[in-house]
């Protein structure tokens, strides 16, 4: 009995390594629907909101962030969302813990993950705000933002 119960914790620790190690987030599932994140830089998603009169929706987030990898899934990944999304805003996704994320962590004072972030074409906040939000609520507060 002892050494079943050593078993399940080893298999359990291990289950729990693998299922925060998730390989880099890929946030374009499916080019048809969804949300459509800007491959480039930060820079570049302000010129093109400049460019094009938006705003730039931003997720900073954590591959190992289980509320990240829940909006990706059951929201970012939603038709409705990715319509409303794709037309409205420059959508730019960064990881927050390396590279040009880890500045702009550094630059808006996020705290935790998920950051969701609207920015005007300066770079400053028109809105910010955190966690998982299901489609239909993060679909009302995309359309409530104003320029």
């Amino acid at each position: 009995m002892k050494n079943f119960i050593i078993t399940a914790i080893i298999l359990i620790a291990i289950a729990g390594v693998y299922a925060f190690t998730n390989p880099k987030v890929d946030f374009n599932i499916d080019p048809e629907i969804g949300i459509q994140f800007h491959r480039g830089s930060f820079s570049e998603a302000l010129e093109i909101a400049k460019k094009e009169d938006k705003l730039i929706f931003l997720d900073i987030y954590a591959t190992w962030c289980g509320p990240c990898k829940r909006l990706k899934a059951k929201t970012f990944s939603i038709k409705e969302v990715g319509d409303y999304y794709n037309k409205t805003f420059v959508n730019i996704a960064l990881d927050g813990v390396k590279g040009e994320g880890l500045e702009l962590v550094k630059k808006y004072n996020v705290t935790g993950y998920p950051t969701l972030l609207y920015i005007n074409s300066k770079g400053e906040i028109v809105k910010g705000t955190s966690g998982f939000y299901n489609s239909s609520d993060f679909l009302t507060m995309g359309k409530s933002i104003k320029k």
